[in-house]
């Protein structure tokens, strides 16, 4: 029941941000396509696409379920499940034309770099992250032996 809980707290979480900046990143979109309102149907598409991404997102890229599996196969995995869901729902929702193939090709584009930006920006986080870690298990090693423990 515990992990259950924990599933609920950490998907809220995520879906909530996630939902967050969806929600800015279409306003600015519409805003620059003369829109100047939002329509409920979209945002309700983007929240149910934001809750199902943040549960792909936990199976993906946490310990709880999948265990000792290399960020690489995680990353994959994420994309395997995460892109029929996106353009699913774009067809299904009519995010843009769908009956043009330029549309979908710019759809497919734009989930590429962003999918590349993210991956990459997490990439470099975790080593600079590792490396100060590295940095002052280093130093905690070399102040025992300082001291003879």
């Amino acid at each position: 029941m515990r992990g259950f809980l924990r599933f609920v707290s950490e998907w809220k979480t995520a879906a909530s941000l996630s939902f967050t900046a969806a929600a800015v990143i279409y306003a600015a979109v519409s805003l620059l396509y003369g829109e100047e309102t939002v329509g409920i149907g979209k945002l309700l598409s983007l929240l149910l696409v934001c809750a199902l991404g943040s549960a792909i997102q936990y199976l993906c890229f946490t310990d709880n379920i999948l265990k000792k599996m290399r960020y690489t196969r995680r990353a994959l995995l994420f994309l395997a499940l995460f892109f029929p869901l996106l353009a699913g729902a774009a067809w299904l929702f009519r995010w843009f034309p769908t009956d043009q193939l330029g549309a979908w090709l710019v759809f497919g584009g734009a989930f590429a770099a962003a999918f590349a930006v993210f991956t990459l920006g997490f990439e470099l986080f975790y080593r600079a992250a590792g490396r100060k870690y590295d940095g002052l298990l280093g130093q905690y090693r070399r102040e025992r032996e300082r001291r003879g423990e």
